[in-house]
């Protein structure tokens, strides 16, 4: 098999230069340029030869390289077709690689999983778009694909609102979406300079291990995060205020205040103090009778 060779600067300048590639912003494309962060990125996701693993957005294939030597087989899945041609000759001689372009939102994960790993749990790896980072990630989470770890960099705010916990200005519902599903830890801080070109903001490596089983037993998920998206849509209302007004739960609020009575909580509670567990606790106050 080929060694990696597109973490070096030059070399992807090279393959730039030699297809006059553009950069499209609208797909947030910054290709990574440094090969300790490469490295870092693999050997976090702990990738061995009985993994299969899904990049996402491989770009001119620079991460995709270091995943085919490390896996046991790597699909890659890209937006851009204009790019479809440079991945075909740089991963030339990888032959544990298939790519398929694709927008990954529309992509059937679950299929590739049964086909290429018979049902067992994959790992994702990706250097993600920071602008549609969000949706990729509660995808992958809520369509109940059978995932062992995702190893992504993000934008660094994004990493920040995703580790978080209850009181802080970042605190909000990307952080107890993702804490329901998994434990996220943050790995690296990746300079703007390590990108090409560079990003206008700070880039973080972080990986999310999915839980067995979540830390928090709820009646009705889908309830809790619609509970979850209305105590923070108006983060300077109170609790009280943003549920009332939330036409998607249809409550009124003598039900909201008998469960804010219940479970605890002063009426005068704001959204951003409570824990993935107390939001557990007032969801199934809430819905216990459907």
């Amino acid at each position: 098999m080929t060694k990696p060779y597109l973490g070096e600067p030059k070399n992807t300048i090279e393959v730039l230069k030699k297809y006059n590639f553009v950069f499209q912003k609208r797909f947030g494309q910054n290709f990574l340029i440094d090969t300790h962060v490469l490295e870092k990125i693999v050997r976090a996701a702990d990738i061995t030869k009985e993994d299969y693993v899904l990049e996402i957005g491989p770009g001119i294939g620079t991460l995709t390289q270091y995943l085919a030597e490390a896996a046991g087989g790597v699909t890659a899945v890209e937006i851009d077709k204009s790019l479809i041609p440079i991945l075909d000759d740089t991963l030339h001689g990888f032959e544990n690689v298939e790519v398929i372009n694709q927008d990954i939102l529309k992509f059937d994960i679950n299929a590739l999983v049964k086909e290429k790993n018979g049902g067992k749990p994959i790992k994702v790896v990706a250097n993600l778009p920071y602008y549609i980072t969000t949706p990729i990630i509660m995808a992958l989470f809520e369509n109940q694909i059978p995932i062992h770890s995702i190893t992504i960099m993000v934008q660094k705010e994004v990493a920040d609102r995703m580790k978080v916990g209850p009181g802080t200005k970042d605190y909000g519902a990307l952080s107890l979406a993702v804490q329901y599903y998994a434990k996220p830890e943050i790995i690296a801080q990746v300079p703007q300079n390590c990108f090409m070109p560079r990003p206008k903001v700070g880039s973080t490596v972080i990986q999310l291990i999915r839980h067995e089983e979540p830390p928090v037993q709820v009646e009705n998920e889908e309830k809790m995060f619609a509970l979850i998206r209305a105590s923070f849509n108006q983060r300077r209302k109170t609790l009280l205020n943003g549920l009332r007004n939330c036409r998607e739960l249809n409550l009124s609020k003598e039900v909201i205040e008998e469960a804010l009575n219940i479970c605890g909580f002063p009426l005068n509670v704001r959204g951003e103090t409570l824990s993935l567990e107390d939001f557990g606790r007032l969801s199934d106050c809430l819905f216990k009778e459907e």
